[in-house]
């Protein structure tokens, strides 16, 4: 490992301590969302409402020194309104591109199970292709660009559920729970003491895009052994093989899984990848690429419990 993979790997370790200056937990959750800027992958947020998913990115964004906009989906919005559009300029009598908010480093999706499917593929293709096509012109999305994605998990009236192809352009799916007493407590000292969520001035930027462009490389270097992209391979293909699934794991959702683990291996200070880190990330890598068949939900089965007996019937190598 290099002295500048160090100073990197120490900048975004720092990020978790200054995004809990504004949100309380959450640790697991904010190292997802690192994990995903090393990947270039983008993350689903699902959570209910109340348990801080914006302000975990804004945070995130202030705490990395990156542009952040954030977009409400609703069931008006339109593609143009994401992407951006050709507008009509008086003076000069010619049209000219107004570029939408998905040109930023982070772009938080809030609530995109609330936009038409239309609206919705206009953002997973810029996600994508990592560009805006308008009038046959490809306009490049800055770099780093990564889109948070929030969804209501108990709330689907007026909603239009993303389907499992679009799923799969996502990274990693982060489950945000509802804190544990103590912190909720901890919460509510805070804004006791007069915290206004709105005022991140107290955050300071501890990492910065070269940073992460550092990381990234760094990652790429991580080793992985044979045995260990075999074991990947397995759990995929034992997924496609569940009695209980209807779809299991593409080669796409393989991939995520290897590319997470390398992210995860590199952020813990080792320069290869073990089965542990696959056991690690299984979870939020994969349990948005499989669809449970109707009589195993009847029975109460979930997504992470079947990847949890998959993981414990796999053979991990030695």
């Amino acid at each position: 490992m290099s002295s500048s993979g160090d100073s990197a790997r120490d900048a975004l370790g720092a990020l978790r301590a200054e995004v809990s200056k504004a949100v309380v937990g959450q640790d697991a959750v904010v190292t997802g969302l690192v994990i995903a800027l090393l990947c270039r992958g983008h993350v689903l947020l699902e959570g209910v409402p109340g348990v801080a998913k914006t302000l975990m990115v804004r945070t995130l964004a202030a705490a990395l020194s990156m542009d952040f906009k954030r977009v409400q989906f609703t069931p008006d919005l339109m593609p143009g309104d994401v992407t951006g559009s050709l507008i009509y300029d008086t003076k000069t009598a010619e049209f000219e591109f107004r570029e939408g908010p998905v040109f930023t480093n982070l772009l938080l999706a809030d609530e995109i199970n609330r936009t038409p499917p239309k609206t919705q593929a206009a953002l997973l293709e810029a996600m994508e292709e990592r560009q805006v096509s308008v009038e046959g012109s490809a306009r490049p999305l800055p770099d780093p660009f990564v889109v948070c994605a929030t969804q209501n998990p108990v709330e689907y009236e007026g909603t239009y559920q993303l389907p499992e192809a679009q799923l799969d352009r996502f990274l990693v799916k982060l489950t945000v729970p509802l804190p544990p007493r103590e912190q909720e407590i901890s919460v509510l000292e805070r804004h006791a003491r007069g915290f206004d969520p709105r005022d991140l001035s107290e955050v300071k930027a501890v990492a910065t895009v070269e940073d992460l462009a550092m990381g990234r490389e760094a990652v790429s270097k991580v080793h992985i052994a044979p045995e260990v992209l075999g074991y990947i391979v397995d759990v995929a293909r034992a997924t496609r093989n569940s009695p209980s699934l209807q779809l299991g794991v593409s080669p796409r959702g393989a991939t995520a899984l290897l590319a997470a683990s390398r992210a995860w291996a590199w952020l813990s200070g080792r320069p290869y990848v073990t089965p542990d880190d696959v056991k690690a990330l299984a979870r939020p890598a994969l349990r948005h690429r499989i669809q449970l068949r109707p009589e195993a939900e009847l029975e109460g089965a979930t997504a992470d419990g079947l990847l949890d007996g998959i993981l414990s019937s796999v053979p991990v190598p030695r």
